[in-house]
């Protein structure tokens, strides 16, 4: 735990204080309890008994509550008469509501799963039932399938994610490279994090150490409380911990639990605003002085986003007084706002900031969304250019996604029928596979939509 130590090491030494003059503060909590929170002349907590200085009590509550997932599915390869489920894959997950047996983890542990297994610290193995999943945002639910209510199961605490700052400190827990429970610590190293393929995308970064095997388990605060789910690292080659790994915060975690427990999926909220990502050669096109927003493509007749005055070209910068890096950023705040709320955004147009409310709209059953110059459907956004219709912006998850559309992609055909406006995508709409030939780096790419 490199990171963990030098922040302990850069603790004291910017604290002024060495460790023996800690130490030496000692008998002010000696009085106390023999673990107890230290007050304002010590800001960490200390075991008098042990005389250690430790995040133990807190943790430990907690740690009761973090399983291990197994997931299990038929073999693909030739049968040998033993038609039992095997396991495909194994993860993490926090048990968030003892009573009625309910935890989460993430979708990528669970997919394709057809039975699926939880183990408890204390040596206990239970059947589990998928409630629902989300791919959007790589959150699935499970529930015991014997319920929780008289197993004695621990439950954690979940906690406001929209509280952190960067540098709180954070501790991941999970059952990684096939090991037994364990705990690493580190930092919030960043908050809003998106960008990484224009998804649901609002994520906190950690240097605590993840690990092949601690998806889906919690991200906790010093307190011991869930403050988001670990979900995914940045690593430079090898898919070890480089110390970047990110986590979906707890404000999106409980929207999407609660939709999946109540209905089974999760519908979205929409304003009708069709958008694409700044990036930085977007920035030279529109000769702009910044590479973060979310570019207005264009706005849905009679949407709530035209009501509230966006027109094609504006660059929203934030949302919610969150600083916007690019569509998902939006595409993550609205989709967790309930319809019929409002939510502030700041956007520039011709270089000058203006400011304006959107309304938040349930998202259409189709799934589609036409402007005069911008469609969006199946989780792509497209629009109109010179040299035909482009690919804009692919939501992380979707079944634009899945096909292996990106943007940037010129699209030529669907199903054989050629495309050149924005409401030619229609045929996109609603569910069904469809074969999509689009022109990349020159070259012709046929993909399949499921």
């Amino acid at each position: 735990m490199t990171g963990g130590s030098s922040m302990r090491r850069n603790f004291f030494r910017t604290g002024g204080a060495s460790l023996l003059a800690l130490t030496a503060a000692a008998p002010l909590l000696l009085a106390g309890p023999a673990l107890a929170q230290a007050g304002p002349a010590s800001p960490i907590p200390y075991d008098a008994q042990r005389g250690v200085f430790t995040f133990a009590s807190g943790l430990e509550r907690a740690l009761p509550a973090v399983v291990q997932v197994t997931t299990l599915a038929q073999s693909a390869g030739p049968s040998s008469g033993d038609n039992e489920p095997r396991p495909i894959s194994a993860g993490s997950g926090a048990i968030i509501d003892a009573r009625e047996g309910i935890l989460v983890t993430n979708n990528h542990v669970v997919e394709g799963g057809r039975k699926f297994t939880v183990d408890l610290t204390d040596g206990r193995i239970f059947d589990a039932v998928l409630v629902g999943a989300d791919k959007a945002t790589d959150l699935a639910v499970l529930r015991i399938e014997s319920g929780g209510e008289n197993l004695g199961l621990s439950q954690i605490e979940v906690a406001n994610s929209d509280a952190l700052r960067t540098g709180d400190l954070s501790f991941a827990v999970g059952y990684p490279l096939g090991l037994d429970q364990t705990l690493t610590m580190g930092v919030i190293s960043g908050l809003g994090r998106s960008g990484m393929g224009d998804r649901i995308e609002d994520y906190i970064q950690t240097d605590a150490a993840v690990n092949s095997g601690n998806s889906g388990g919690p991200l906790l605060d010093s307190r011991g409380r869930l403050i988001g789910v670990n979900t995914s690292i940045l690593s430079g080659g090898g898919g070890g911990n480089d110390g970047i790994a990110f986590a979906v915060p707890s404000r999106i975690m409980m929207f999407v639990v609660q939709q999946l427990r109540t209905t089974g999926e999760v519908r979205r909220g929409q304003t009708g605003a069709i958008l694409g990502s700044l990036n930085p050669e977007r920035a030279r096109d529109l000769e702009l002085g910044i590479v973060r927003g979310a570019v207005v493509e264009d706005v849905a007749p009679g949407s709530s986003a035209e009501a509230a005055g966006l027109r094609r070209g504006d660059i929203i910068t934030r949302i919610q007084n969150r600083p916007v890096s690019n569509a998902g950023t939006v595409a993550a705040t609205i989709g967790i706002a309930e319809p019929g709320s409002t939510v502030p955004v700041v956007y520039l147009r011709d270089g000058r900031e203006g400011r304006t409310t959107l309304g938040v709209e349930a998202s259409a059953a189709d799934g589609l969304r036409i402007g005069a110059e911008a469609a969006m459907a199946r989780g792509a956004t497209v629009r109109t250019a010179a040299e035909g219709l482009q690919v804009a912006a692919v939501e992380g998850g979707s079944a634009a996604a899945q096909a292996g559309l990106q943007a940037g992609d010129l699209l030529v055909s669907i199903d054989g029928a050629a495309v050149a406006a924005p409401g030619d995508i229609r045929a996109l709409a609603g569910e069904g596979g469809h074969r999509l030939s689009v022109r990349r780096n020159g070259e012709t790419v046929e993909l399949d939509l499921p």
